[in-house]
């Protein structure tokens, strides 16, 4: 167990706005600096950092916490990962550690240290190794020797245990390399290489460790890419290929293509601002991360009808976290990479400069399988037209989009105007009952960390307020501690926070709430920052406090729960009383 003298010096040293500055873009406002949430989509800032407290809180999906959280939910790390890394980062020593976390903990690094080996092995099998295709591949993808160097690219061999034979003389067991995702167990109880008679391309993390590998087959077996599967330090809809060196490039810039060497080729062209997904479809948490360390994205896919699909989805993600998107339009090539080859650095940046915009990529999507020549296609094209100019948000940049399309397909703006107007009532008419609808399912869902809430809105409430008052005013715990027994809170989740603070106040001078954060969970954590996030909208007075108190104390004299009596058992006891 940690010590709390060792967790307050090490968020001391590590301060909450330099540890998102990492991550995200932040913007100060008055006391406080607010970011598009890293956890959740979102067009508008609802993310706060308080500097005062070294919390932040999100007030659209209710992430809070201090530096530990943020960084556990950042990194998807454990507690015990956490602290280690923020150890690392301000140069303090780890003490001794909790026997199963610290056994967590030495699993990631194995598989980190696996990885690491693997890729030495791949790189030197590559150079080195007697099996010269892979060598022989890259050569004709016309990739430089430094380019091969900088991404560390591999050949796994035609073999099924060079590599798993390899990390034995290493010292690593079976099990360890199976966690790792570089071997396999068959049915049989056989150790086998993951990866065979395969390019390698190592995935590298923003820290610069090697978290799993990409294989493309040299031959026309299947599947012709092949990844590393999750692992304690690899997940796929989390990480970028390149990304390690897209974020240190000096262009506002991203482009998004569509794979390994796409990216290599577009990089070694001169463009280090490029990323590509791993083997799947762009997902939110990716187009987040993007959205951290750029403020446009050229989407680079190839040309074809599933490129093309992938476009449209793509453009939807980054719609929903706010970032402006561009589309390249690749014509004389299938790809980026045969499209530098065939005609050089020079024309593909001028293919980036003029990469249209999302709009008018879906306005032309409307038109496709459809004849212009019948009534009907013209009629379906408008249709489809007018949905795509109702999505608009901002009304002047739809009205030169409206003007502008009622041009093209020869109606009259004020008519083409009046449809588009009517469907913008229609969808934001729809878009608040949709939001109603899902306000009310929230409501009828169990709060799974406070679940007598919703049984005890004002008893909950009066809680919470008791909460706030401490939180801004610690210096009064004693006299709210021997007016209040904790006995008296009816939830269960408040009356741990309320514990909590009034037993953590005498040891410390300056109590602030990044000092709960060993006794919650990451969750738990988001819903006390809550808590103290919107105290600072109104402050709690003694008046309040006396009131909330006052509501407590009758509240128990009427439920009357046993001492002991969990919050199963209190939830029994009003099940009976609503049968009567």
């Amino acid at each position: 167990m940690l010590s709390e003298d060792f967790i307050y010096r090490l968020r001391e040293a590590n301060d909450i706005t330099s540890a998102f500055g990492m991550y995200v873009n932040l913007k100060k406002r008055g006391r406080t600096h607010v970011c598009n949430c890293p956890f959740h989509s979102e067009k508008t800032p609802s993310c706060t950092v308080f500097p005062d407290t070294q919390s932040f809180y999100c007030f659209g999906c209710g992430a809070g916490g201090d530096v530990i959280t943020f960084t556990m939910k950042m990194e998807n790390l454990s507690y015990i990962e956490a602290v280690r890394l923020l150890a690392q980062r301000c140069g303090m020593e780890l003490p001794t550690e909790n026997p199963e976390e610290a056994r967590n903990a030495r699993r990631r690094v194995r598989c980190l240290e696996i990885n690491r080996e693997a890729a030495n092995f791949f790189y030197k099998q590559l150079i080195s190794g007697k099996d010269k295709r892979g060598l022989e591949y890259f050569a004709q993808r016309k990739l430089q020797p430094a380019i091969v160097k900088k991404y560390g690219l591999g050949f796994a061999p035609d073999d099924w245990h060079q590599l798993r034979d390899h990390l034995r003389s290493k010292g690593y067991s079976d099990e360890e390399m199976v966690v790792a995702g570089v071997c396999q167990q068959s049915q049989n109880g056989n150790i086998y290489d993951n990866f065979r008679n395969r390019v390698m391309f190592p995935i590298v993390d923003l820290r610069g460790n090697v978290i799993g590998f990409g294989g493309r087959v040299l031959d026309d077996s299947k599947p012709k890419y092949l990844n590393t599967g999750k692992s304690p330090v690899f997940d796929k809809g989390r990480n970028l290929f390149s990304m390690q060196f897209a974020k240190n490039a000096s262009s506002t810039t991203m482009i998004l293509a569509e794979g390994y060497m796409d990216v290599i080729a577009i990089h070694q062209a001169g463009f280090e601002n490029v990323v590509a997904t791993l083997g799947t479809a762009i997902t939110p948490d990716q187009a987040r991360l993007i959205s951290q360390y750029a403020k446009e994205v050229v989407i680079a896919y190839d040309s074809d009808g599933a490129g093309q699909a992938a476009t449209q989805k793509a453009l939807n993600h980054f719609s929903a976290v706010g970032l402006p998107a561009r589309i390249l339009k690749i014509e004389g090539a299938k790809d980026p990479d045969e499209f530098i080859k065939k005609y050089g650095t020079e024309q593909f940046r001028i293919l980036i400069d003029h990469a249209g915009d999302a709009l008018n990529f879906r306005l032309d999507k409307c038109r496709e399988g459809l004849d212009l020549e019948t009534e009907i296609g013209k009629t379906e094209l408008l249709r489809r037209s007018v949905n795509v100019l109702a999505a608009i948000s901002n009304p002047l940049e739809r009205d030169v989009y409206i003007t502008r399309t009622a041009k093209e397909l020869e109606i009259r703006v004020d008519v083409l105007r009046a449809q588009v107007d009517h469907t913008v009532r229609r969808n934001t008419s729809g878009t608040k009952k949709s939001q109603f609808r899902a306000i009310e399912a929230r409501s009828l869902q169990k709060d799974e960390i406070n679940p007598l809430a919703q049984q005890f809105p004002k008893e909950s409430k009066a809680e919470e307020q008791i909460i706030s008052y401490l939180l801004r005013f610690p210096e009064e715990y004693e006299m709210v501690w021997n007016n209040l027994s904790p006995d008296y809170f009816i939830t269960d989740f408040h009356r741990r926070v309320y514990e909590a603070i009034c037993l953590m106040m005498p040891d410390y001078a300056h109590f602030n709430l990044s000092m709960l954060a060993g006794k919650f969970s990451v969750e738990e954590m988001g819903r006390i920052s809550g808590i103290d996030a919107k105290s600072r909208e109104f402050t709690v007075d003694r008046d309040t406090l006396e009131e909330c108190i006052r509501v407590l104390k009758e509240s128990r004299s009427k439920i009357r729960p046993s001492e002991q009596m969990s919050d199963d058992d209190l939830l029994a006891v009003i099940a009976q009383k609503k049968k009567k």
